[in-house]
């Protein structure tokens, strides 16, 4: 199970970095819908996004950038879902 696992993790950390720089910079769905209604001026956050428009700020070049938020977001949620997992089977015990 802890191989399935690994060779998941690294499947997901690969697209993450190499897949992520692709992705289409065109809004989704609910940021169009704000544009098209003119309710986009309007927007504000109660934090701080960590990577905003999924980049990270210490690396200069917009694909790698991308490609570093990509694996940091896998791993974040790797690790939370994870920790999820291991504290539902303490409760089972």
């Amino acid at each position: 199970m802890k191989k399935f696992v690994l060779i998941g993790l690294i499947a997901a950390l690969v697209v993450g970095f190499l897949l992520s720089p692709y992705a289409s910079s065109l809004p989704d769905g609910l940021e169009k819908v704000a544009i098209k209604y003119g309710f986009i001026s309007k927007e504000h956050s109660l934090i701080n996004a960590p990577f905003p428009d999924y980049t990270v700020k210490f690396v200069k070049d917009e694909k790698l950038a991308t490609g570093f938020a990509g694996l940091i977001g896998t791993v974040t949620v790797f690790l939370l879902v994870t920790g999820i997992f291991k504290l539902l089977a303490r409760k089972d015990r």
